[in-house]
């Protein structure tokens, strides 16, 4: 039997607090799981600071990919019988599915600020380099690596195949809302799945959603937003993610000082800093290593990246305050000007931190950023965009919410002087 086809003597379930039960039959997937590459994911948490305000959000990326490859799984037993899908494109659609998130660094997307990195492009160059991941999609074809990272990249050529994984209803989406939620303790994130799953169908070259599903979807798309709100943009994150890219700024910028020796060598820092990553040195740094270095550093001589480490590291974070830019750049330039006269250098200790969220934004001609909508499929096979159907969809949709928060260090403020001039201009400013 060729590897694309072969199954496990015996099915293998991973035991899930969001799906109950992940099921593998298929040889291929078994082996990917165990690869090393993937068993990183183990190292990297989903929501990177997250656990600093949500003390449950301990899960990983490693449990979202298996989520995300359940989805996708059952997704596929409901197609099995639709003479719009291709059964042939099943394993590339699981591989896929499984290996999404591969290239997610420590911290994930604030890692990826400081160091204007992609996820997206490690997660190729992983699965098309000398990887164990790329050994085992080879045994499958030699171009299967090719086809896995096109699926992740968007560029496949069966369109239908990437909205399963990315679209504005796919399986990424509806595993991390539920599973963000289950380990946050809230109770937004939940919604109908299975009644999503069971009218999903798939046409052309996308997934549609039979019309008696509206209200699972309406459901899906408010969960979405409150959960970016309540947990994604939480201000109390942001402050420990403002903190971190503080951190490995300074750590950077006292790298490449002449004077300045580190008491540790930033060793699985250095090709970061340099800008010359591989995808050996990548997949060396984790979690678990950023954490020993901070530790470390909170003893370093550099009183500044001593300090933020053990901020970061103690969970003595930033206050803030609301603060739109556009309206008060006067004075946040005022304010920067006072911290460093008071000596607090305002680079590493006042940042103003903005989120924004389009809950669902279809495509609009002439947008720069095409999102395909979700369309309503009708008994006599007329489809209907959601928000033409939905009030309360077409009541958020292309409704751009955006926050503005001000961050800094409250205690080092009020150790200034009484008498200090800097300081009362501070704090009139920051009190608005």
């Amino acid at each position: 039997m060729p590897y694309r086809d072969e199954q496990l003597t015996e099915e293998k379930v991973f035991k899930d607090p969001v799906h109950r039960y992940i099921h593998v039959r298929d040889r291929v997937i078994w082996d990917l799981v165990g690869t090393a590459e993937f068993q990183r994911l183990r190292r990297v948490k989903q929501l990177g600071t997250t656990n600093l305000t949500f003390h449950g959000a301990e899960h990983s990326r490693f449990n979202h990919s298996l989520g995300v490859y359940e989805i996708v799984r059952r997704i596929l037993e409901n197609f099995r019988d639709q003479p719009e899908w291709d059964p042939s494109e099943r394993l590339v659609c699981l591989c896929a599915a499984l290996l999404h998130d591969l290239g997610h660094g420590p911290f994930s997307h604030s890692f990826e600020k400081v160091f204007d990195l992609d996820h997206e492009e490690f997660t190729r160059a992983i699965i098309l380099g000398d990887t164990e991941v790329n050994a085992v999609l080879r045994r499958v074809d030699e171009g299967f690596p090719q086809d896995v990272a096109d699926v992740i990249n968007k560029t496949y050529a069966n369109k239908l195949v990437v909205s399963l994984i990315s679209s504005q209803i796919d399986a990424d989406r509806m595993d991390y809302l539920q599973r963000d939620a289950y380990f946050t303790g809230v109770s937004y994130g939940y919604f109908d799945m299975e009644r999503i799953l069971r009218v999903m169908r798939p046409l052309e070259d996308q997934l549609v959603i039979k019309e008696s599903g509206m209200h699972a979807v309406e459901d899906y798309i408010m969960s979405r937003y409150q959960m970016y709100w309540q947990v994604y943009f939480h201000p109390v994150t942001r402050s420990a993610e403002v903190i971190l890219t503080k951190i490995l700024h300074r750590a950077m910028h006292l790298y490449h000082s002449e004077k300045y020796q580190f008491s540790l060598k930033p060793l699985h820092f250095e090709s970061f800093f340099n800008k010359e990553i591989s995808v050996e040195d990548y997949l060396k740094l984790d979690e678990n290593i950023v954490y020993y270095y901070f530790q470390i550093w909170q003893e370093e001589e550099d009183e500044i990246l001593a300090n933020l480490c053990r901020r970061f590291v103690n969970r003595d974070l930033f206050k803030y305050i609301e603060f739109d830019p556009g309206n008060r750049y006067r004075e946040l330039i005022e304010l920067k000007e006072a911290f460093a006269e008071a000596g607090i250098d305002p680079t590493y200790y006042l940042e103003v931190d903005s989120s924004s969220d389009l809950p669902y934004d279809f495509y609009r001609p002439g947008e720069e950023e095409e999102r395909l909508p979700i369309h309503l499929l009708f008994p006599n096979g007329e489809l209907k965009e959601l928000s033409r159907l939905s009030d309360i969809v077409e009541a958020i949709s292309g409704k751009k919410r955006t926050d503005h928060k001000l961050y800094f260090p409250k205690d080092l403020i009020e150790q200034l002087p009484e008498e200090s001039q800097a300081k009362k201009r501070i704090l009139e400013i920051l009190r608005g």
